[in-house]
């Protein structure tokens, strides 16, 4: 049992104003690997006002001190990477093998990436005889979730960092582990006192307290779209800006002239990936009427050589889900799917043959799914797909922006150009052609429900500046 009670405030692990004991869980064997303190909104104060009191020198540091500590910690990142990997699989069940050559160096190629974007940026830049200046916005808290610890806590405190912000960071209680590692490895860089912040904490208690905090410029979060929702109502008062990174339920159209057969492949092993709880999986799986009895049989086939057990054996597939809590919410919406008459191909209610403890479901996969049911509206977070027939193409843009979100989608077709011309009419912050891998100098966000604003690369950079026009600047041209 590791004891992570304490907090880092100021440069320093500290105790909590109250104690408020919570146990971290190994969700492959439901027992307990640590112990947390959550945190209250005075200790939210404290850790605000080192921020708030770093942010004053560290905004006016220079962008060669700032890439400098970037460098610094990209290389301390690089000596703890295969800790980094097996916290992340210890905490929250992904499979080791997927830990090491995905969620770990997630975060480092946001730092990198980030260290890249610094060296070219123009943070001001003279119009006429106004000059356009890019501030550092101030104070920033960051709200992460469970599912993908560090690409989601690095893809927020590397761009800060850059812009010149302090911040304070609250993780999921429920994968706690990576982000207390994470900050031994800012302190370990010489990251100056403040500058950055961590606290362990729920969200009706630390979250809202960060989100409604008057010293708090700008709140990040990523989350479920409940959740967004409560962070923008507590930080409207303050009129603060919010950046929200949601759900999703997204589309993955396998047009009639595609390679059905890989298609489908490919497709099951991308929803189940990280054991379904990405926002940007593929759930929603739309084919051509005429082909949904090959598709299924494929996906039936894909999901049985799935391979279920401990993370960490390299050869597992699929882990557990995060948490009991998650594992009962997967079940209920299996369950639903049933009962709304989804026709059940592989998987279904129950933990997997031969295993009696951990959060572990069965791959599942339903054919003959309307866009109307609850497991095709409702994002599941589980290793569910489900496969919705479609009529024509007109028709398959149509159920697949027939959704509340809008974070991803995906087309596959062996014409590139016909793949092209769906993939811009689908309504989703970033679409995949044939597989096309993420790209961390892009962007990534939604439309609709799926959130505002965009994080990764340049576009992630700039949502924590502030953007100033002094008129007069310059001489006025004549």
């Amino acid at each position: 049992m590791k004891d992570c009670r304490q907090f880092y405030i100021d440069g320093k692990w500290v105790s909590p104003t109250e104690p408020h004991d919570f146990t971290v869980t190994n969700p492959a064997t439901e027992e307990p690997i640590a112990t947390i303190s959550l945190g209250s909104a005075v200790d939210v104060d404290k850790a605000v006002a080192a921020a708030k009191k770093a942010f004053e020198s560290y905004a006016e540091t220079t962008v060669d001190e700032r890439s400098a500590l970037l460098q610094r910690i990209v290389e301390v990142y690089k000596s703890h990477l295969d800790e980094m990997a097996a916290t992340i699989s210890l905490e929250m069940g992904a499979p080791i093998s997927l830990a090491r050559a995905a969620q770990a160096p997630a975060g480092l190629a946001h730092l990198l990436e980030t260290v890249k974007v610094l060296r070219h940026f123009k943070f001001e830049e003279t119009k006429g005889s106004t000059l356009m200046r890019k501030e550092p916005i101030g104070v920033c808290g960051l709200i992460t979730p469970w599912n993908w610890p560090m690409n989601q806590i690095v893809c927020k405190v590397a761009p800060a960092l850059a812009a010149g912000c302090a911040m304070v960071l609250k993780p999921s209680e429920i994968a706690p582990l990576s982000a207390h590692l994470f900050a031994r490895i800012l302190h370990e860089a010489g990251l100056p006192g403040g500058v950055f912040n961590l606290l362990n904490g729920d969200g009706p208690t630390v979250g809202s307290a960060i989100a409604s905090h008057p010293d708090v410029a700008m709140v990040s979060f990523t989350g479920s779209t409940r959740a967004g929702v409560a962070v923008a109502f507590a930080a409207a008062p303050t009129v603060k800006r919010v950046t929200q990174e949601l759900g999703g339920k997204s589309a993955n159209i396998i047009l009639d002239d595609a390679d059905l057969q890989s298609a489908v492949q490919e497709g099951v092993q991308a929803c189940f990936r990280n054991t379904g709880q990405s926002c940007n999986a593929p759930t929603r799986m739309l084919v051509p009427r005429s082909a949904m009895a090959g598709a299924a049989a494929a996906a039936k086939l894909e999901a049985e050589a799935t391979k279920v057990g401990d993370p960490f054996t390299d050869s597992t597939n699929l882990g557990p889900l995060a948490s009991q809590a998650q594992f009962e919410r997967v079940q209920e919406l299996i369950g639903k799917g049933i009962k709304d008459g989804a026709e059940l191909i592989v998987g279904g209610l129950g933990r997997p043959q031969g295993i009696s403890k951990g959060y572990f479901v069965k791959p599942t996969v339903f054919a003959g799914v309307r866009n109307n049911m609850t497991i095709a509206r409702e994002e599941i977070f589980g290793p569910v797909l489900c496969i919705i027939p479609y009529e024509d193409e007109n028709d398959a843009v149509r159920i697949a922006n027939d959704s509340p979100y809008g974070l991803s989608g995906f087309v596959r077709s062996k014409n590139i150009e016909h793949a092209r011309r769906v993939a811009k009419r689908i309504r989703s912050g970033n679409v995949h052609i044939n597989g096309g891998r993420l790209d961390f100098g892009s962007c990534f966000g939604g439309y609709k429900q799926s959130g505002n604003g965009r994080e990764w690369g340049e576009a992630g950079l700039e949502e924590f500046l502030e953007l100033k026009a002094i008129f007069g600047y310059a001489p006025a041209e004549k």
